[in-house]
């Protein structure tokens, strides 16, 4: 049976929809083999749309191509994931601490919600929502930054680690809990008029406690 999709997008794209869905809930995970034919057939289309789908998922890094072997889904870039991450903690957290004096009652009561729903997400996980939801809430804290050059840095911060990979809480799931409890430390500071340099470090260590967690995942030994 094939998969419901949308007629107002092209077949390249809604290919390029569906498969990337499926990265990013992890239903196809890191060394999945995309067999063109399997999912044309899915889609109720033929193979060249789903070809040019993957090939537009291969330039954003999330699918590699192996001779004599084909697509392949992507395996996390570690090295480019750490270097992201560090970055994007300390930009991001400078943005949001800018941010703070901006930020009205009504936009933290909307990034409570968001972290509201983040939060029942936890009993019944799915990464790709929960990383959804957590770019949403962040969003909220920091676009009100009046620096447009830290603006433009974040937001290319973000791309890049979708690129890398869609989701980090389909490899930590277990770091979702953490991040919801940071995420109502930083609005109550937020909302307390919190000096911005402690603002600035709260952000910055949600960010980098994240990371920490996913290299923990992957070297268990290197982490106490």
């Amino acid at each position: 049976m094939s998969a419901p999709l949308p007629a107002t997008s092209s077949k390249s794209e809604q290919a390029y929809s569906w498969i990337r869905e499926r990265i990013g809930r992890s239903e196809y995970g890191p060394g999945y083999r995309l067999v063109l034919g399997t999912i044309a057939d899915a889609l109720d289309m033929s193979v060249v749309p789903v070809r040019e789908a993957v090939r537009r998922l291969e330039a954003e890094g999330l699918v590699t191509f192996e001779r004599n072997v084909g697509a392949r889904v992507a395996v996390v870039d570690e090295t480019e994931y750490v270097y992201t991450m560090q970055t994007l903690g300390v930009v991001e957290g400078v943005a949001t601490a800018l941010s703070a004096p901006h930020l009205t009652d009504a936009d933290l009561d909307r990034a409570l919600e968001v972290n509201g729903r983040m939060e029942r997400l936890l009993e019944h996980f799915d990464a790709h929502t929960f990383t959804l939801l957590n770019q949403q809430f962040h969003s909220v804290l920091y676009e009100t930054c009046p620096n447009p050059h830290l603006l433009d840095l974040v937001h290319r911060g973000w791309n890049r680690l979708s690129g890398i990979r869609d989701s980090t809480f389909a490899f930590v799931p277990g770091r979702a809990h953490h991040s919801v409890e940071e995420h109502a430390e930083i609005i109550d500071l937020i909302r307390a008029g919190a000096d911005p340099l402690d603002i600035e470090l709260a952000a910055r260590q949600h960010r980098w406690r994240t990371l920490d967690a996913f290299i923990s995942s992957r070297h268990p030994d290197t982490l106490d």
